[in-house]
């Protein structure tokens, strides 16, 4: 790869990365300044429509997506996709900015084993990109979709009987699995519209991410609100993301992952830094919701 590619590449993705950051901090904070929403209720967009905040979030949303696809103009996925999971790291720090907080040292390390694991997971476990536009067939994609709809309602369940950090991870854990979703079927529509730009409109793929993809954004706005703090819920959501659209990738589309015993173990080891990192700082979270109840 020319390292002229990897000079417009990089500074894009993390550019990206802080974006993406800012408005997930953005859009916690101004969730927080609504009304509480029931889970999955529309209403809740309707009144943060109208807090700039909320809307600023969106237009940085918009503006490290751009940059995500500058950086994947000029760099493979491999290279793109670990730096954009920094974007935990920023949200937390902007996050403690505009709640006029001290960034918390924990919290902080806890996001860096998050993100340093995710990364190192994505190195050696992504599978190969097909481009397949055709589902598999067998039990496989059936198990996969069961259990995927499985961690959805449990997580959905727990948000419901549970409370305090527990629903909100709950909450987490859905709206993970959603984003998952959405972005693994948005790789089959980009597929179909590279081989005719109407063909997405005559497959039930494109009609299926229409519904799971706002699925995914309101339950996250629900999560934003009901969570004390950002990072341990945003950890969850941006840990299941990629995991679930490697499962996609395997046992929908057909994909291949390295069959290295050494890679299968980096990974496997990387995935325990992931919990770990997310162990630490819900564990945080909790402690210092405790010490503060009133963080806001």
């Amino acid at each position: 790869m020319p390292t002229s590619s990897l000079v417009v590449a990089v500074p894009a993705a993390v550019t990206g990365a802080a974006l993406m950051g800012l408005a997930s901090a953005a859009q916690a904070r101004a969730t927080k300044q609504v009304d509480r929403a029931r889970t999955l209720d529309p209403a809740l967009l309707s009144r943060l429509v109208r807090r700039p905040l909320w809307l600023a979030g969106i237009a940085a949303t918009v503006a490290g997506l751009v940059l995500q696809l500058v950086a994947l103009a000029f760099a493979p996925l491999l290279v793109v996709q670990p730096l954009l999971v920094t974007s935990l790291i920023f949200a937390g720090f902007f996050s403690a900015r505009l709640e006029h907080r001290p960034p918390d040292a924990v919290l902080a390390a806890g996001s860096v084993l998050c993100v340093a694991g995710l990364a190192v997971f994505m190195v050696l476990a992504r599978p190969g990109e097909t481009g397949t536009t055709t589902f598999v067939s067998g039990p496989a994609p059936v198990a996969l979709a069961l259990t995927l709809a499985a961690l959805t309602v449990a997580g959905l369940a727990v948000s419901v009987l549970a409370s305090g950090a527990a629903a909100v991870l709950g909450l987490a854990v859905a709206t993970g699995v959603l984003y998952g979703v959405t972005a693994g079927l948005m790789k089959v529509v980009a597929g179909q519209a590279r081989e005719d730009l109407l063909a997405p409109f005559t497959h039930p793929v494109l009609y299926v991410v229409c519904v799971v993809g706002p699925m995914g954004f309101l339950l996250s706005q629900n999560t934003f609100q009901r969570g004390e703090f950002l990072t341990p819920a945003l950890a969850v959501i941006t840990a299941l993301d990629p995991l679930v659209g490697v499962a996609i990738g395997l046992w929908w589309l057909g994909e291949t992952a390295t069959t290295d015993p050494a890679a299968i173990t980096g990974a496997a080891v990387a995935g325990l830094v992931v919990l770990a990192g997310v162990v630490v700082l819900a564990a945080r979270a909790t402690r210092l919701t405790h010490e503060t109840p009133e963080v806001r």
